[in-house]
């Protein structure tokens, strides 16, 4: 793993360089954009992110520059006595930057995260094509335990 990966929260000036990397993901199927022209709504969202106690935004960041982000939400539910729960949502390394050891970096410091926090656990999906996801997911600890359900309302 590179030792020179900075992981901290994202920024609004990090948010271009974030859509470039959804957008350039063809398995994920989110319908993102590179284009300015959807710039200020990629703004917006991150505005509401920012705003939420709950919901960080992070950026992996080497030698100045983006190459990774991933999102978590805290979660607390009656299950488990009031449990919190940390997931770790839209993780994605730029295609060029895969297998430098950016995901594991992380990865390693949601869950750092979590541990700070005092969560029961960390949780993630990840979608069921991403056979190489799963297998990386699996080598950090991670098991597949649920099968997840989604219904699309627009």
């Amino acid at each position: 793993m590179s030792t020179n990966i900075q992981i901290r929260q994202a920024e609004p000036e990090d948010v271009a360089a974030i859509a470039v990397m959804f957008a350039q993901d063809a398995l994920g199927g989110h319908g993102d954009s590179a284009d300015p022209a959807d710039l200020p709504l990629y703004l917006e969202a991150f505005d509401r992110i920012a705003a939420s106690p709950n919901d960080t935004l992070y950026v992996a960041v080497m030698e100045g520059e983006v190459v990774g982000t991933f999102q978590t939400t805290l979660i607390t539910s009656l299950t488990g006595k009031g449990a919190s729960n940390l997931t770790v949502e839209a993780v994605h390394t730029r295609m060029d930057m895969r297998g430098a050891g950016i995901g594991e970096a992380m990865i390693r410091h949601a869950v750092e995260e979590g541990r700070a926090q005092g969560v029961r656990l960390v949780q993630l999906m990840s979608n069921a094509s991403r056979t190489d996801a799963h297998r990386f997911y699996q080598r950090l600890g991670f098991s597949q335990s649920h099968l997840g359900f989604k219904m699309k309302l627009r």
